[in-house]
């Protein structure tokens, strides 16, 4: 029974109820390593313990940054006008909506995220954005996310949509079951629709798994670094497309250089 209590504290602890400037935040963190102003000194102080074991994680985080409006621009590019982003984070310029909208000026884009505050700051920075929406969103519970989108008739179902999910599945647990929720996710779609993700290798450099993952222990910001064999299996159901599911520097540019921290990223499309 104690062991029942414990593990329902733990899942409680990890689903934020607002903002708590003593536990590090993944978003804010991102946010600071973007050169962002949005975060807590605990996310700065656990940046910078990122960044003394591996000195390159700004530049990873800025080929995450490059990956997911890539991604966005071959969607677009491919016909795709609703976008759904899965963990948007705080937003940082260029967005997902400037891009797409660059392309496509009726792109339809909403903004997910699970905590409360991302999800105040979002409103702030999107409320004058044409044809962009910021939805409170769990990744962990998908169903949810699908009856919202098509009740506020927020996305058509019945067209191709790209689905985003970047910097966010590394923090679905095992027992969260990451490959059931993109499977719910794929069954949605319809023929044309692309998924697009980024996800931290277990290549990563062993220092930086242990410094990461002993800092976060029991926060929303606690990492479940995987094999590239367990990555690529979250396309299971999509054509794989581009260089298939490698770092996501190797979307970008074949000289980028390698990095400690090692973000694969895949793009796949549903036939």
């Amino acid at each position: 029974m104690s062991g029942d209590i414990e593990d329902r504290a733990a899942e409680a602890a990890r689903v934020p109820e607002g903002a708590d400037p003593n536990r590090p935040n993944a978003a804010r963190v991102y946010n600071y390593l973007l050169g962002g102003k949005d975060n807590y000194e605990v996310d700065q102080l656990l940046a910078h313990q990122m960044l003394a074991v591996a000195p390159d994680t700004r530049t990873t985080a800025w080929f995450s940054r490059r990956f997911l409006l890539h991604a966005v621009e071959m969607a677009a590019r491919a016909g795709v006008r609703q976008f759904v982003d899965i963990g948007a984070g705080i937003p940082i310029s260029p967005n997902v909506h400037e891009v797409a909208q660059g392309i496509e000026p009726d792109a339809r884009v909403v903004a997910v995220d699970y905590d409360p505050v991302v999800h105040v700051h979002a409103n702030a920075l999107l409320v004058s954005s044409p044809g962009v929406t910021s939805m409170l969103g769990d990744i962990r519970q998908p169903d949810l996310i699908i009856e919202r989108l098509r009740s506020e008739q927020l996305i058509d179902f019945d067209r191709p949509v790209a689905i985003l999910i970047v910097g966010v599945l590394h923090y679905v647990m095992d027992d969260e079951d990451p490959a059931g929720i993109i499977a719910r996710l794929r069954d949605e779609l319809v023929p044309g629709s692309y998924l697009a993700f980024t996800h931290g290798s277990d290549d990563t450099h062993k220092d930086f798994i242990e410094r990461s993952s002993d800092s976060t222990a029991g926060s929303s910001s606690q990492p479940r670094y995987r094999t590239e064999k367990e990555v690529t299996r979250l396309l299971d159901g999509f054509e794989t497309l581009g260089p298939g599911v490698v770092p996501v520097q190797d979307w970008l540019d074949e000289d980028l250089p390698g990095t400690n921290l090692v973000l694969l990223g895949g793009i796949g499309r549903k036939s």
